[in-house]
């Protein structure tokens, strides 16, 4: 792993003498009437010099806003900007938001793209009044399982560098809540995000770029609570998403700590330490297809406890769905078709793990074209109700290893090349 943290640590923008309260600029604050012209203008006004756009406590409604380089957003404490209820202020050509073709068509409640030196600060909350969406969403998904509804998301910032996003709590978005896409050089620290459990597809992180640090986090949402991104190939990049540091993170609900499942542009050097998770529906998982499919290589796991998780640990080329109750194929079934995107899953190391799972303990997937390979189990104790699973898998090492089920083996393993099973 090669990503220097006290660099991205302080990654900062310059003292600024300039700050626009947006109270200024006529933000009423009372959580009714929309502030967005208000906060816009703040915004523009800043975007010449930079500075601090400061939001002072209050209750401020709001549609779709836009933010510029070298803008520091300071919601302080008890400030708490709303985005609209209304559905129709957030699609790029209006209509019946229901018949939305994609994601695409909607913009994001806070937005910027080609940025520098951007930093979102405070002790407020950016709150994206997500019940206004989510009931149609989950019946969308109830009638076809893993569909995802079309949904803006929530703070999506593209092709930018020196983000800095600390001390905040963004909540109830519509979908994802933070998604730095393409960026580099991004500190997410000491964030908390929340939406309800049930909330579908309300990941609270969806990054890609390069060099991360995101540490002392809290995640209790209703689906990834991270989930690292690569879905396309990026010119002149040999990997889209790499050097990840993911460290002193809590993480209740939630779909886990996930890289993919778009991999296509690859994804390598991803570290996870000092990490606790509870009642999440997934642990350490990296998760793909043959549509979807590309390299992930040298993941780092460590220190990691894991309390009532679904299973621990979940390596998969045969993506079925958001959920880890999606049916899985049969073990012999996995198979890739010509012409597809082949997942590569290969150097991972998972050490100084404890978990107890209410289900299975774990599963490691691959395609019997392209096995999962080396990966290194170390000082790893899991109680389950059922087997770890391990299929089209070779150069799998157990060091101090121990599974334990109820009835049967701790291992249930097929065309598996395995290394340290316990003794009979």
């Amino acid at each position: 792993m090669k990503i220097a943290i006290a660099t991205l640590l302080a990654l900062a923008l310059p003292l600024c003498a300039a700050t626009f309260n947006v109270r200024d600029f006529g933000a009423t604050g009372d959580g009714k009437t929309f502030d967005t012209a208000a906060i816009q203008k703040a915004l523009d006004a800043c975007k010449a010099s930079g500075g601090t756009v400061e939001f002072p406590a209050g209750s401020y409604l709001s549609q779709p806003i836009k933010i510029y380089s070298k803008t520091t957003f300071q919601l302080d404490a008890g400030a708490t900007l709303f985005a609209s209820t209304n559905q129709a202020d957030f699609m790029k050509t209006p209509g019946d938001w229901l018949t939305a073709k994609s994601g695409g068509d909607f913009v994001p409640f806070i937005s910027g793209k080609d940025l520098t030196d951007v930093t979102f600060t405070g002790s407020g909350m950016i709150d994206g009044n997500g019940a206004v969406w989510w009931p149609e969403a989950e019946k969308a998904r109830q009638k076809k399982s893993g569909y995802t509804l079309p949904r803006p998301n929530l703070v999506v910032i593209e092709h930018s560098t020196n983000l800095r996003f600390e001390n905040l709590t963004l909540q109830n978005s519509p979908k994802f809540h933070l998604v730095p896409s393409d960026c580099d050089d991004v500190v997410i620290s000491n964030v908390t995000f929340v939406a309800p459990e049930r909330a579908p597809n309300t990941d609270a992180m969806d990054p890609s770029g390069h060099r991360y640090l995101i540490t002392k986090c809290k995640v209790d949402v209703g689906d990834d609570n991270i989930a690292i991104k690569a879905g396309k190939k990026i010119p002149g990049r040999e990997f889209q998403s790499e050097d990840f540091t993911i460290t002193d993170c809590t993480f209740l609900h939630g779909h886990g700590m996930s890289i993919g499942s778009e991999t296509v542009g690859g994804v390598r050097n991803v570290t996870v330490r000092n990490c606790t998770f509870e009642n999440t529906e997934n642990g350490i998982r990296i998760k793909s297809d043959i549509r979807r499919g590309g390299i992930v290589e040298n993941l780092v796991c460590e220190n990691i406890t894991m309390k009532n998780v679904n299973p621990a640990i979940t390596l998969t080329c045969v993506y079925q769905g958001t959920s880890a109750g999606d049916k899985q194929p049969g073990l012999a079934q996995a198979s890739a078709v010509s012409g597809g995107n082949v997942p590569i899953f290969r150097n991972i190391r998972i050490s100084n793990l404890t978990a107890t799972c209410s289900k299975a303990a774990g599963l490691i997937l691959g395609l019997p074209e392209s096995c999962i390979a080396n990966v290194v189990l170390e000082n790893v104790k899991i109680t389950a109700a059922k087997p770890f699973a391990i299929s089209n898998a070779k150069g799998v090492k157990l060091k101090n290893v121990s599974v334990s089920v109820p009835k049967g083996e701790p291992f249930k393993l097929e065309n598996a090349e395995v290394a340290g099973l316990p003794e009979k």
